[in-house]
C-alpha cells in the first residue's frame, strides 16, 4: 500500500473521516477472533478485518474488498515492525495526540469520535493502529532516505517557473505578532461576546504601535496579552495571510471569536524573508510527496517479498 508523508496523510485522513459524521449507523457483524492471516506469525483476525472494513466504508463511502483490507493491515504490521527494528517506537501519547487532532477537525471531542466509530461498526483501536503505522513509517522513511528526499532550490525554482512563468509576486514574509484576548467565560450568552467585541474594536481604533499599545492592553480589565508569535507566510493559510497583509504594522487584526473569548493579533513586525514563499512551499511539498511515495513504495515492496504472509 503506497504511503504518503505524515503532514499530507493526516490532512487527507482528517478530511476522509469527516464523512463519518454523515453516516447512518451500520449494524455490526458478529464479533469473532478467528485468525484469517499471519504475517511472520503475527495474526490478523476476522475482527480486525471487520473493524477496518467498516472504518474504510465510513471514510470513503465505498465498500473495500476483503483483499484491500487485508493488504492494508498487513502493510501496517510490516511498517511498525520495520520501524521498531530501527528503534522507532511511536509512544501512545503521540498516537493520542493525532487521534485528538482528528476529533478537533471534526468538531468533536475524543470520546465522541470513539462513539462515532463504534456506532459505525468500527473501533478506536483500528484508527489508532493506522495512525501508529503512519507515524512510524513516516519517521522511518524520512530517516533512512533523508539524502534522496532533499529538494534542491533549483528544482523548486524550475517547477515554479514552469507553472507560473510570469509570477512577480514571489515574496515571503516573517510576521511577529502578539495575540490579545478579551477573555469571556465559557457558556456566556451572546450579549457578553458582543460587548467584548465592542471593547476590542475600541482598542483596535486607538492601537497605533506595539510599544505603547501592548502595555495599554495589559492594563485593561480581563484582557490577556499572550507571548510573541513568529510565523512565516509559507506556513499560514491563505485567509490568514490575507488578513495580515491587509493590516498595517503596529496595528491590530479584526477581532474574532474563539473558545477563550474575542481575539486579535497585534502585528508588531513584517519583513521579507529568504524562507520559502507560499508558492514555493507548495511546490516543495509536492516534489517531496512524489519522492517520498516512490521510496516508500519500493521499501514496502521489499518488506513484503521478505515476509512470510499466510492466508487462512
Amino acid at each position: 500500500m503506497l504511503q504518503i508523508p505524515i503532514h499530507s496523510r493526516r490532512s487527507a485522513l482528517t478530511a476522509a473521516i469527516l464523512a463519518v459524521l454523515a453516516v447512518v449507523t451500520i449494524p455490526s457483524l458478529a464479533y469473532s477472533q478467528e485468525v484469517v492471516a499471519l504475517v511472520d506469525g503475527q495474526p490478523i483476525t476476522s475482527l480486525d478485518v471487520e473493524h477496518r472494513t467498516k472504518f474504510l466504508q465510513m471514510s470513503t463511502n465505498k465498500v473495500p474488498t476483503r483483499q484491500e483490507v487485508l493488504d492494508g493491515l498487513i502493510d501496517e504490521i510490516l511498517e511498525i515492525r520495520e520501524a521498531k527494528r530501527f528503534d522507532i517506537v511511536v509512544p501512545d501519547s503521540e498516537v493520542d495526540s493525532s487521534y485528538s487532532d482528528i476529533a478537533k477537525h471534526m468538531g468533536v471531542d475524543t470520546p465522541k469520535l470513539t462513539e462515532i466509530l463504534v456506532k459505525g461498526g468500527a473501533s478506536a483501536d483500528t484508527l489508532r493502529q493506522r495512525l501508529r503505522a503512519q507515524l512510524a513509517w513516516a519517521a522511518l522513511v524520512r530517516g533512512r532516505f533523508k539524502a534522496s528526499l532533499e529538494i534542491p532550490d533549483s528544482d523548486v525554482e524550475a517547477e515554479l517557473h514552469l507553472h507560473n512563468p510570469d509570477d512577480k509576486n514571489d515574496v515571503g514574509y516573517e510576521y511577529v505578532m502578539r495575540p490579545i484576548v478579551f477573555v469571556v467565560q465559557s457558556g456566556s450568552p451572546d450579549s457578553v461576546y458582543e460587548a467584548r467585541k465592542r471593547d476590542a474594536d475600541a482598542l483596535r481604533s486607538r492601537f497605533e504601535n506595539c510599544t505603547d499599545g501592548i502595555p495599554f492592553a495589559r492594563a485593561l480589565r480581563e484582557v490577556a496579552v499572550r507571548d510573541q508569535v513568529v510565523k512565516f507566510s509559507a506556513d499560514l493559510p491563505a485567509a490568514l495571510r490575507s488578513i495580515l497583509d491587509n493590516t498595517d504594522v503596529g496595528h491590530l487584526t479584526p477581532p474574532e471569536q474563539t473558545s477563550e473569548g474575542i481575539q486579535m493579533f497585534a502585528l508588531c513586525s513584517k519583513k521579507t524573508t529568504t524562507a520559502d514563499t507560499p508558492e514555493k512551499k507548495e511546490i516543495r511539498d509536492q516534489i517531496f510527496d512524489q519522492k517520498f511515495g516512490a521510496e516508500a513504495k519500493r521499501y514496502l515492496a521489499k518488506l513484503r517479498r521478505e515476509a512470510m504472509i499466510e492466508y487462512k
